[in-house]
């Protein structure tokens, strides 16, 4: 590679491209459900009642955003995409589980979307789980039972609770080793000298069905799971490692030269050798059919959203923008390409199913973007889905070198991520270079730069389907300039780095609380105090 170490990062291009979800917000609502599905696996028994305590962002926007609701879905192991989240609470009442809900409040030393998970099961086991939700559904788990953990998902996830012993830790090693497992990272956390202990193994392979039987039969040991955190290598293929493997653009430059391919191609074999050929393809398929759908839906039936702030803007787009406002103005294909973003986020904040791309938030940029252009241009699936597979990429580098959180790094972490994407596959789309679609990604991130995070009563409604709009003029304007050879002085890597430390500038009340901006301007607080969603 281009003269840096890979990390060997595998995450699949479909948690970029994802994950399709339930709306409105994909840290508050996707990634919300998969800390509490991960807590409840810890559980021996079946969790019968459950206390969550919010802090930072889910704190002030969680009845807005579902958080609520996806965090109970988790509990009761619903997926990100399964339409009964929005019946959480029903659910619960008819099995039985008993849900509290608690404010923490802000702390600063904490993740802005941060949630202390409190379980009780009904063989009287009682476990407690910290989870913090990183952005685009992804998630780690910081604290298990009040000791400090780091469990990320980068490798397969074994998690043995025990008692602190000599001979413990020795005992699970060699179990291991005798079952072929081959441990990457080894890590003990306990309590005290000689009290309860807990070790994570981070290993090359999901083991079989036999090996957590034997460890749950060791003398010193207490529980034992096998963690699968979604989107992680735990569900693909840790340790790969691939000339397609890239950490940066310019890695992904390096590869794409050396392989003759375009950043589509590339993104596309480095995923077949994570989860195979014809997972890839129908994973892909999916999130092509998915889009199409939330695109197009809202605009031929508009549904009003939970807050009632949007419903049917998507549709005036598509039809009074049509003709003499196009002309005029932004053209056929940036129109619609505008409309089918909006019909986006009016699905997502009706609760309907969507495409994360990369969040929830800028969902409607990439599709909206992309599937206006292929219809323009007559292109088919296969060119399409090539568009997408390079969307992906640079979304993976910046999620990798920078952030897609709004409660991080703003809306210029979202939108701003979601234009640069966008920018890109339309640059491959018109047959640009690898080396233009990166300068495409970089122009649109430098025009989006200390674009805040200010959604009105915290509902993924205003202004953020107007800035989806935004972000889709951003990405036409930025594929122009690119391919007409406009290049950008500050190259890609270096603007994910400028925009993380812009967003890490930027106060929290900038940062997806509701509680600067816009959402703090008098006409936001009469409209949030007519709508009473948050209570």
């Amino acid at each position: 590679m281009a003269g840096k170490p890979q990390t060997l990062a595998t995450t699949s291009a479909f948690e970029i491209l994802g994950p399709i979800m339930v709306g409105p917000s994909s840290s508050h609502t996707a990634g919300a459900l998969r800390c509490a599905s991960v807590a409840a696996s810890l559980v021996e028994g079946t969790v019968r009642s459950v206390r969550f305590t919010l802090w930072n962002s889910f704190a002030h926007t969680y009845r807005g955003h579902g958080t609520d609701r996806a965090l109970v879905a988790g509990i009761l192991g619903l997926s990100t995409d399964d339409e009964r989240i929005r019946d959480a609470f029903t659910l619960a009442d008819e099995r039985g589980l008993s849900v509290n809900f608690e404010i923490g409040g802000d702390d600063a030393s904490m993740h802005p979307n941060t949630v202390d998970i409190d379980m009780r099961a009904d063989d009287g086991s009682h476990v407690t789980v910290r989870g913090e939700s990183l952005g685009g559904g992804r998630m780690r788990i910081s604290r298990i039972n009040g000791v400090g953990v780091d469990i990320s998902g980068a490798y397969c996830t074994l998690f043995v609770a025990h008692r602190d012993a000599p001979g413990a830790l020795a005992a699970l090693t060699a179990l291991l080793a005798r079952c072929n497992v081959n441990i990457a990272f080894c890590r003990t956390y306990r309590t005290e000298a000689g009290g309860q202990a807990y070790s994570v193994f981070e290993t090359d392979s999901a083991p079989d069905a036999s090996v957590l039987p034997a460890i749950r039969a060791l003398d010193l040991v207490d529980n034992a799971t096998f963690i699968e955190l979604p989107g992680s290598a735990s569900s693909l293929a840790p340790g790969v490692s691939t000339p397609e493997l890239f950490d940066d653009g310019e890695q992904l430059l390096d590869a794409c030269d050396r392989l003759g391919m375009n950043i589509g191609a590339v993104m596309a074999v480095r995923e077949a050798h994570l989860v195979g050929e014809d997972r890839c393809i129908a994973s892909m398929r999916r999130v092509l059919a998915v889009m199409r759908e939330e695109t197009t839906a809202p605009i031929r039936n508009p549904q009003i959203s939970l807050g009632g702030f949007i419903g049917g803007e998507a549709r005036d787009v598509a039809l009074n923008g049509a003709g003499r406002l196009s002309s005029a103005l932004m053209g056929d294909v940036q129109t619609m390409a505008v409309a089918r973003a909006m019909a986006v986020l009016e699905r997502s904040a009706s609760m309907g199913v969507i495409v994360a791309a990369p969040t929830a938030g800028s969902a409607g940029i990439v599709p909206g973007c992309v599937l206006a252009e292929a219809e323009h241009l007559g292109l088919d699936d296969h060119q399409v889905m090539d568009a997408l597979f390079c969307a992906a990429a640079i979304g993976l580098n910046l999620s990798t070198s920078a952030c897609v959180a709004g409660a991080e790094g703003g809306c210029q972490a979202e939108v701003g991520s979601a234009a640069a994407m966008a920018a890109a596959a339309l640059v491959q789309m018109l047959g640009g270079s690898p080396a233009c679609a990166l300068d495409a990604a970089s122009i649109a991130l430098s025009n989006l730069l200390g674009l805040v995070c200010d959604p009105v009563g915290g509902l993924v409604e205003v202004p953020c389907q107007n800035r989806n709009a935004i972000g889709v003029a951003a990405a036409f304007s930025a594929a122009q300039l690119a391919l007409s050879g406009v290049h950008s002085l500050v190259p890609f890597d270096e603007m994910a780095k400028v925009m993380l430390s812009v967003g890490h500038a930027l106060p929290a009340s900038l940062r997806e609380t509701a509680k600067g901006g816009i959402a703090t301007a008098p006409s936001a607080l009469a409209a949030c105090a007519r709508c009473g969603i948050c209570g």
